[in-house]
């Protein structure tokens, strides 16, 4: 199950992914939105979604930068493992505070608001959400509980990851890394694999004219 686990599952899961998302743009196009419901609820969406998507962004920059930036080019740049903990901790802890915080908020706002936002959200929307929830919530506490800095994850999980995009998976890496990392790891390819067939593709359009574009006005009643 070690070798299934980190040296063929990832695979499955970046597979899916690719593959699956491919397959949704070309096939069903039209339905590759984020299916917004701000027209149900606008007031709480205001502060949720932007605090959100902020901790999401600044958690994609922390990992990153943590995963893919090998351990030595660091050290080369005068940044001993010591300060780069701290520096870790100083944007991962915020971080995660935004990023669980405004997931739990719009939680809130999804399945304890109007019987409109529960019609609304399909069978698929539950399962990511719930992903979602374990990724967040086993993220935070990783993050938490090594604040000591007893586990340097740039000498296992960082190095296996970079193994799996070189197509030679080192799954002896992942031996050691405690339980709490390693349950982490196995939900982000839980939501990889359901990425291409949830609401989550919206992400991948850049929709850098939202910005400019102009409001889209509904009636009240």
């Amino acid at each position: 199950m070690h070798e299934f686990f980190y040296g063929v599952l990832p695979y499955i899961a970046l597979t899916i992914f690719i593959g699956g998302t491919i397959v949704r743009y070309t096939v069903s196009e039209r339905n590759w939105t984020t299916k917004s419901s701000e027209f149900l609820d606008k007031k709480s969406l205001k502060w949720a979604n932007p605090i959100f998507h902020l901790g999401l962004l600044m958690a994609f920059g922390g990992h990153f930068i943590g995963i893919l930036v090998p351990k030595f080019v660091t050290e080369a740049a005068g940044t001993d493992e010591a300060t780069y903990h701290m520096i870790a901790l100083a944007g991962g802890i915020p971080a995660a505070a935004l990023f669980l915080g405004g997931f739990l908020w719009l939680m809130k706002r999804r399945f304890f608001g109007s019987a409109r936002m529960q019609v609304n959200t399909s069978g698929t929307d539950r399962l990511l959400y719930l992903l979602l929830l374990l990724a967040l919530v086993s993220g935070t506490t990783a993050t938490i509980t090594n604040i000591p800095g007893g586990f340097d994850y740039r000498e296992s999980i960082s190095p296996w990851f970079r193994s799996v995009l070189m197509l030679s998976p080192d799954v002896s890496l992942m031996k050691d890394v405690p339980a709490i990392f390693q349950f982490h790891m196995f939900t982000w390819m839980m939501v990889a694999i359901v990425f291409p067939f949830s609401r989550l593709v919206h992400c991948l359009s850049l929709p850098f004219e939202y910005l400019m574009r102009s409001n889209i006005v509904y009636r009240r009643k």
